[in-house]
């Protein structure tokens, strides 16, 4: 998914209400099955007024009452449309240490994703998108210490960060196949565009000048959807190391196969460096199921180095698997992650504030992509085994929300980083658009040294 498409969703995620809480039976009996009972009616006075984005001209995003009938254009294609308008605002306090004899890190970050979006019919669109606030890493706000780095921080741009159109061909020309049997069902996507694969591992939203071609619907035998995307990115390219470098093109084949018990995706990329010596192949193998009460993935990815081995591609693999539930009469969510970093794993493309690729893990070692605040047990697999246990719980129509972890990385080599992190954090929704965040952790390393870290955010959705 597009993070213009995450930032238009999240504005209308605020105002809608989960139901309530189930509660252990009376008699004993101790099952989680659903109930015979029927869900209770409801009405549509119980439903909250949709949040409005921004800007909104044409038909407005998940509203309701008439929809402009539009204008048919050559090719049988009917247009509608429509420009809306929303984004997100970060703003963040924080302080943090990750130990080993690091200094305090300290600052008032901030960060704005704007995107506009073009709606042109119900499979096609134009997405445009800034991040003023931000530029190569460096976040708008003010740095309280380390002594040296201390004062204002000025992130101000004016770069286009977003910039693509996407659409199906079977949607644009209709009159090409009226009675749908020529498989035009292929999806085109071309410009500055975020790219996300193996949830982060092997891409993470490197914002990427590409164009991507997608043959959907194909049926594969024993499952029900086979999806093919190839990708040829040419431009903005970030490499493991989250530093874009000039020169890089990029060739990646996607696959997702569903099946009645999992979804396997199958990818593989290759990188080029035009001006240097750092060419790479990355791949990554995965199967996400759910067995019995419990969702469960599978994922082995590796990487290796043509020529030369660098901070930008280096030999390795990466072993994950998660585990979670719901635990029952409850909504909330319980997790058992673990990952085995065999060598110096690295990914094709990493965006310069997305950190590394163990952030799937768990809180402890996700970056929160605003300032200088970093992973507790850092997000690097090299040499490593890990892993997190947490518990999620939601009140009061899951409007609130707090997670407690502990996690752990043990170093498999003399020089990397081998230590146990606890550490929580809760959200809040304040009204339709507001949102705050809290997190703590403290450390301990191996060599008796301690980290620690606070911060606080004030998240705007609109």
């Amino acid at each position: 998914m597009n993070n213009g498409t995450r930032g238009l969703a999240a504005a209308t995620l605020l105002a809608v209400a989960a139901p309530a809480v189930g509660e252990p039976p009376q008699d004993g009996e101790h099952t989680s099955r659903i109930s015979d009972e029927p869900a209770p009616r409801i009405k549509p006075e119980d439903i909250p007024s949709r949040p409005s984005l921004l800007l909104e001209l044409g038909n407005p995003f998940l509203g309701s009452g008439p929809i402009d009938p539009g204008f048919e254009l050559p090719g049988g294609a009917v247009a509608q449309p429509s420009l809306w308008v929303f984004g997100t605002y970060r703003s963040a306090v924080q302080v943090f240490n990750q130990g080993r004899d690091t200094p305090n890190l300290s600052e008032w970050a901030n960060r704005l994703d704007l995107f506009a979006n073009l709606q042109l019919s119900g499979t096609e669109r134009v997405l445009f998108g800034i991040r003023p606030l931000d530029e190569d890493g460096t976040f708008s706000g003010y740095q309280f210490s380390p002594d040296g780095t201390d004062g204002s921080v000025d992130g101000f741009n004016f770069d286009v960060t977003t910039l693509f159109f996407e659409g199906d061909i079977g949607e644009m020309i209709p009159d090409a196949d009226p009675k749908d049997f020529a498989s035009l069902d292929w999806g085109i996507s071309v410009g500055r565009q975020p790219l996300f694969y193996q949830e982060g591992m092997l891409i993470d939203e490197d914002i990427i000048d590409a164009v991507g071609i997608t043959r959907n619907t194909l049926l594969p035998a024993g499952g029900s959807d086979l999806q093919l995307t190839f990708v040829y990115g040419w431009g903005r390219i970030s490499r493991n190391n989250n530093v874009e470098l000039s020169g890089q093109s990029l060739f990646g084949f996607f696959s997702a196969w569903d099946f009645p018990r999992t979804t396997i995706n199958a990818d593989v990329v290759y990188v080029h460096d035009g001006n240097g010596n750092t060419d790479g192949v990355f791949f990554g193998l995965s199967g996400v199921q759910r067995i019995g009460h419990f969702n469960t993935s599978f994922r082995v990815l590796g990487s290796h180095a043509t020529e030369r081995e660098t901070a930008a591609v280096s030999d390795g693999y990466l072993l994950f698997t998660e585990l979670s539930w719901t635990p029952p009469w409850t909504e909330n969510h319980a997790y058992v992650n673990a990952y085995w970093g065999i060598e110096d794993f690295s990914s094709a493309a990493r965006g310069e504030a997305s950190g590394g690729p163990l952030g799937r893990v768990g809180i402890m070692f996700a970056a929160v992509g605003l300032g200088r605040y970093g992973a507790p047990l850092g997000n690097r697999p090299n040499d490593s085994v890990g892993g997190a246990i947490g518990h999620q719980w939601f009140f009061d129509d899951t409007r609130k929300q707090f997670i407690v972890e502990l996690g752990s990385r043990y170093s498999t080599s003399s020089q990397g980083l081998t230590a146990v992190a606890l550490g929580g954090r809760y959200q809040q929704a304040m009204g339709r658009h507001w949102v705050l965040q809290l997190d703590a952790f403290g450390s301990l390393v191996h060599d008796g040294d301690e980290g620690y870290g606070a911060r606080a955010e004030i998240r705007y959705e609109f």
